[in-house]
């Protein structure tokens, strides 16, 4: 429902549609429908003129948005069309929907590949270039990164050096993975090129000191009087560390890279006890206090943190200079294969508008109106181009001072949802670009109406965020313009649910994120679980918001902060907490691909096809989910049969040699014979990996293993086998691209699962039934009745900071190989405080992503919910929406009742174990809160769930359906009847093909018109049936002369029918011969049209237009929109068609497409007439076909409106 008093933003709105004149600067809420009012602006720019389609740009930052703003603004123009009452806006707005292909609507990147090709040798690109994607991206600089890096092992660098001798994680690929991460961000980020800041020290001198320091503290562990105490054991473990590095200089001398290395791994391995106090006693021993020597301790690793910081500082400035010529390299190798990444299109664009003023001016006169959909997604390349573009002096260049052309500028875009700093795009550079743009009059709009949440859900948002974001000077927070309401509220059911983590404390009786990561997805699994199939809940959809459905799957997201953390799935425990409870799911854009069981599966077995001497992938491709044969049917072939290789004689099917037997000549049993079926494909698939496709060798896996009905039964059987059919895609682009040999690709395989590349297979369709999955940056421009967000233990910010970037000075330092440049320490401060803010940002486009209900996950326990935990001080992502959740300390143990919001009955505790580390349980703390409905802090309404309400006890092993189908029968079940059973599945078989062969048949037809014509006109002639219908009439039109030239002698054949019927199709019913001839040379290029046919088919579409029977057709134009159709599909039902062999019943669908149409009302009533038109004139056997194809369309068109219709053919 609208608001009784109409919108609160309507005027912004209505300027946005009529103030065409103005640049515009719009800032959009989520949910207030931006795209909508920038396709509004541009329809009303056509409608008034003179800026056609070829004259406007609109770009946007994803290929999906670009694809619905087209659609959009299609329907938007036909709907205009249809209610716009002045014939020339008419006309224009009929004009831009036949040119909408011809528009400039996508990508900015499209956009600018679109500017090279047009001057490919000015910009210095060869005019045959290709835009690779991301994987051959990829791929040439892995190339480029190879050739570099055999080189530098041969001659390292010191950064390189230094860098090769570091510790890297254990899943993490190790050095070389390190730096070829670090050229990918070099690479991404090259029109960056100012160097980066390199400390001035003395790295011997230091390293001697910070190891010297060390020595100092091990001597204080032989004092210590009580061995077991934990801060001896820290102390001893420094003592053992200091001697090792002692006893191995003894004999080598003082290796700095090796100390480097060493110091780095020892000092910062937080689980060495660094943070160890020991017991309560106040003497260490010797005399000292322990305070004393826990203070020199903690000095001491102060003293030598800050010595790493300056080598990481060092480090990083090397590699920087080190790597660099790699991005050399890959530019060569893009050269040589004439092809350009993304970053290319962009850059080559900037330089080319930028360094000659005479295409710069060029564009901006040919185009005159730009818009621009999700600003704040800019980056500072994308923000020049666009104002190279759009500016007034054509002498200007620098984009500081560019100042745009009086409304030729439009633009809208959120701050609140700048959320890819990684990406480069940037909130402080939206807020300078607006700034600067508002100085030279632009003028800023907001819209924040928003037809998304309702309008309780809206009241929780808009009272998190509006104390929390606020603008500052430097630009790096927006500030927050509350939600205004439009929907109705939904009563009874809650808007806002907090989900409190049923066991958040360890063992010690402290709040620590290990454990609540352990105990959230089961809640999460039980409440998506008990949504659907208990709540009775009822949600809205985007596309029926006035029916209220029942809560399903597909309806619910759950909202991630990321996805991987220390290389590790952050997915996996929530995806098994809804496999436990059956609950179908999507992981959209997930990186654990490699991961997935039906994944390693595959692998395994195709590295025992192609290494079948290694021992281990046989066994695990014997053992796993593909064959699944039993342990004891393998060591019971591995003794009595032969060995368990697939080059040992086995053939495909069962036999050794093809006789089926063991060595001693007994027939194998049927769990033996298997093994040795499968150890004979295996051996089969390996001798002809090299003379197959790679794609048919993995098909005939596949096949052999049934693996496609097999793990479709799996609980998430969709997902997995989408995953397992992409593997075959895979192949099948690697065999494309000439790849050597069957082992490259799986080392292919084995590359992108180190690097953990890959995503899982996207299924996600409009209407796929299951809980989707992802990100809060995939989830950008998303809504969902029901969104949980999760993982709340992710911090909020990095520490140290990730990157730091100063645009003015070119300047983009980040970390590479775990080391952190001198630029981001010296301004670590600052940057955190924009990471900081970024994250109130993704904690805004998470929560506004609900349109009927969020989830957010809450502690019950400690200070707002928030415990610190491992010596960790940091807010976590989601601690912006407290206000929103927690309610007052005063009022948190006296909820009211939630049972009428549809609630079950809840207890008083919001935490289900509170261990006291001693054994037993602690109190329930004073400012815990009590489950049941809260006002929370923000003034808003909140329930808290009560996590006993929840069944936390599912089985996690397994969905019920694949339990059934593939559980041994325990002693208790009977044994299933064998023959029974497969008697049973050959009638269902024999059934199925039965049905099948029904179900092919065809009991109706399709044919054409043209093709019932050409039946009736042939029984004409034989006389088979009366002449033609009396319905229709030919005209013959009088052929123009042309090139002086009588009109017999004008163009003919397909090429100029179709021209003809096209501009007949496009042109306004009243256009002029100007309007017309125009109309003809771009459609005739479009065709490749020859000159003379373009310059006939002009001539003859304008004679056709100025006949009579058009002239009865522009008069029923008044009659109101419908009244008349140009290229309507015709379709009616043949009933006397001809059976065939396939067919039964003689029933047709017959379909073609009238050239034109129009009701006129008579004096004897309403009369329909349907015109044809025809360029060739042959014969008298043609004629008849021609009028019995006209004939159909009559009889189609009487039946369908019942009101009596009469045909034309116009013969031009």
């Amino acid at each position: 429902m609208t608001r009784p008093d109409g919108l609160a933003d309507q005027a912004a709105r209505d300027a946005i549609r009529n103030d065409l004149d103005d640049t515009l600067f719009v800032e959009a809420a989520a949910g207030t429908g931006k795209t909508t009012a920038l396709t509004g602006r541009i329809v009303e720019v056509l409608r008034q003129g003179p800026d056609t389609l070829e004259d406007i740009v609109a770009v946007t930052f994803t290929e999906k948005a670009a694809g619905e703003m087209k659609l959009r603004l299609r329907a938007a123009i036909e709907a205009a069309r249809l209610d716009e009452e002045d014939e020339g806006a008419r006309r224009r707005l009929a004009g831009a929907l036949g040119h909408l292909e011809l528009a400039h609507i996508g990508t900015i990147h499209g956009f600018c590949a679109d500017l090279l090709r047009e001057r490919p040798i000015e910009a210095g690109v060869d005019p045959a270039f290709r835009v690779v994607a991301d994987d051959e991206a990829g791929r040439l600089l892995d190339g480029a990164f190879e050739g570099w890096f055999e080189g530098a092992l041969a001659d390292p660098g010191p950064g390189v050096r230094r860098a090769l001798r570091r510790h890297y994680p254990r899943n993490s690929g190790g050095p070389r993975a390190a730096l070829r991460a670090a050229v990918g961000s070099l690479v991404e980020q090259r029109d960056f090129d100012a160097p980066w800041s390199s400390p001035e020290w003395d790295r011997e001198a230091e390293l001697d000191r910070a190891f010297d320091l060390l020595r100092e503290l091990a001597a204080f562990a032989p004092l210590a009087s009580r061995p077991d105490d934990f801060l001896t054991q820290n102390l001893r473990h420094v003592e053992r560390g200091v001697r090792e590095i002692e006893r191995r200089e003894k004999t080598r001398g003082r290796d700095y890279d090796y100390l480097e290395a060493w110091l780095r791994s020892f000092v910062r391995a937080r689980w060495r006890g660094w943070f160890w106090r020991g017991f309560r006693s106040r003497d260490f021993g010797a005399g000292l206090a322990k305070a004393d020597v826990v203070a020199r301790r903690d000095e001491v690793r102060a003293q030598v943190e800050e010595v790493l910081q300056t080598a990481d500082a060092d480090l990083a400035a090397h590699l920087r200079d080190e790597l660099w010529p790699v991005t050399e390299r890959y530019e060569r190798a893009k050269r040589r294969d004439g092809c350009l990444d993304f970053v290319d299109l962009l850059l080559r664009a900037r330089d080319l508008l930028r360094d000659d003023a005479e295409i710069r001016t060029h564009y901006r006169q040919r185009f005159t109106r730009f818009f621009v959909d999700e600003f704040q997604d800019t980056d500072p390349l994308q923000v020049e181009i666009l104002l190279l573009l759009c500016g007034e002096d054509p002498r200007e260049m620098r984009p500081e001072r560019i100042v745009p052309a009086k409304g030729k500028l439009f633009i809208v875009g959120d701050p609140k949802q700048s959320i890819y700093r990684f990406r480069r795009a940037d909130v402080m550079l939206y807020e300078r670009t607006r700034r600067r743009l508002e100085a030279a009059d632009a003028r800023v709009l907001h819209l924040s109406t928003s037809f998304r949440s309702q309008p309780r859900l809206q009241a929780a948002v808009n009272g998190a965020f509006a104390t929390r974001m606020e603008a500052n000077e430097d630009g790096s927070q927006a500030a927050y313009v509350p939600l205004s309401p439009f929907r109705a509220d939904t009563g009874g059911q809650p808007a806002l649910i907090a989900l409190p983590v049923p066991a958040p404390y360890g063992r010690f009786g402290k709040v620590r994120g290990i454990d609540i990561e352990e105990s959230l997805p089961v809640a999460v699994g039980e409440m998506v679980r008990w949504l659907i199939r208990e709540s009775g809940w009822v949600v809205t959809e985007r596309e029926s918001p006035e029916d209220p459905v029942p809560v399903q799957a597909r309806h619910i997201c759950l909202l991630f902060r990321r996805f991987q953390k220390w290389g590790e799935d952050v997915t996996r425990p929530y995806v098994r907490a809804l496999e436990a409870r059956a609950v179908p799911h999507v992981l959209v854009g997930g990186r654990s691909y490699h991961d997935r069981e039906e994944v390693l599966a595959v692998r395994n077995a195709l590295t025992a096809i192609e290494w079948p001497d290694d021992r281990l992938a046989v066994y695990a491709a014997l053992r796993g989910p593909l064959f699944s044969l039993g342990d004891r049917a393998l060591f019971e072939f591995g003794v009595d049969v032969g060995p368990l290789h697939p080059l040992a004689g086995w053939t495909p099917d069962g036999g050794n040699g093809g006789n089926g037997q063991a060595e001693g000549g007994a027939a194998l049993k049927s769990e033996l014979r298997d093994v040795a079926t499968v150890l004979g494909l295996l051996g089969d698939l390996h001798r002809h990996r090299n003379r197959r496709p790679i794609p048919e060798t993995v098909r005939r896996l596949l096949s052999a293993a049934r693996a496609h009905a097999g793990i479709a039964i799996w609980p998430t059987g969709e997902q997995a086998l989408a995953n397992v059919l992409r593997l075959v895609d895979r192949a099948r682009a690697f065999e494309r691209r000439g790849s050597p040999s069957f082992r490259a690709f799986l080392d292919r395989l084995d590359e992108e699962a180190e690097r953990g590349q890959s995503e899982e297979a996207p299924i996600v369709e409009e209407g796929t039934e299951g809980v989707r999955m992802m990100t809060v940056h995939k989830a950008k421009g998303l809504e969902f009745p029901v969104v949980i967000l999760a993982d709340m233990t992710c911090p909020a910010a990095h520490d140290p900071p990730s990157r730091y970037v100063d645009p003015a000075r070119r300047l983009w330092a980040q970390r590479l190989c775990r080391a952190t440049p001198r630029d981001i320490v010296d301004n670590a401060e600052v940057e955190r405080r924009r990471e900081m803010a970024e994250a109130d940002r993704l904690a805004y486009v998470a929560a506004t992503r609900a349109r009927d209900l969020l989830v957010v996950p809450a502690l019950g326990d400690g200070r707002d919910g928030r415990g610190g935990f491992s010596g960790e001080d940091g807010e976590w992502w989601l601690e912006s929406l407290n206000p929103a959740v927690y309610p007052p300390r005063g009022a948190r143990r006296r909820p009211s009742s939630a049972e009428g919001l549809g609630a079950p009955a809840f207890r008083d505790e919001s935490v289900l174990d509170r261990p006291d580390g001693k054994g037993g349980q602690r109190p329930t703390p004073g400012d815990s809160v009590a489950p049941g409905l809260h006002t929370a802090e923000a003034g808003t309404d909140v329930v808290w769930w009560d996590p006993a309400a929840l069944d936390l006890d599912a089985d996690p092993r397994a969905g019920d359906r694949q339990r059934r189908l593939l559980e041994v029968e325990s002693e208790e079940q009977p044994t299933l009847d064998v023959e029974a059973g497969r008697g049973a599945h050959r009638e269902w078989q024999a059934s199925r093909a039965a049905r099948l062969k029904a179900g092919g048949r065809r009991t109706m037809s399709v044919t054409t018109a043209g093709a019932v014509a050409r039946r009736a006109a042939e029984a004409i002639e034989a006389g088979d049936a009366p002449g033609s219908d009396t319905r229709v009439a030919w005209i013959d039109v009088p052929r123009p002369e042309t090139d002086g030239q009588d009109g017999a002698g004008r163009p003919g054949g397909g090429r100029f029918g179709d021209l003809l019927h096209r501009i007949l199709a496009a042109a306004p019913l009243d256009a002029d011969s100007g309007e017309v001839e125009a109309l003809a040379d771009t459609l005739g290029r479009t065709l490749g049209s020859p000159e003379a046919e373009i310059v006939a088919a002009s001539a003859l579409a304008a004679r056709a237009l100025e006949h009579e029977v058009l002239d009865r057709a522009r008069a029923a134009l008044a009659s109101g929109p419908g009244a008349v159709q140009r290229e309507v599909p015709v379709f009616d039902v043949d009933e006397n068609a001809e059976p065939d062999r396939d067919r039964e019943r003689g029933t047709a669908i017959v379909e073609g497409v009238a050239d034109l149409a129009f009701r006129e009302v008579t004096g004897s009533g309403p009369r329909w007439t349907v015109v044809d038109y025809k360029t060739d004139r042959r014969s008298a056997a043609s004629r008849t076909e021609y009028e019995a194809q006209v004939a159909c369309y009559v009889e189609a068109i009487e039946r369908a409106t019942g009101e009596p219709t009469q045909g034309i053919v116009l013969a031009l």
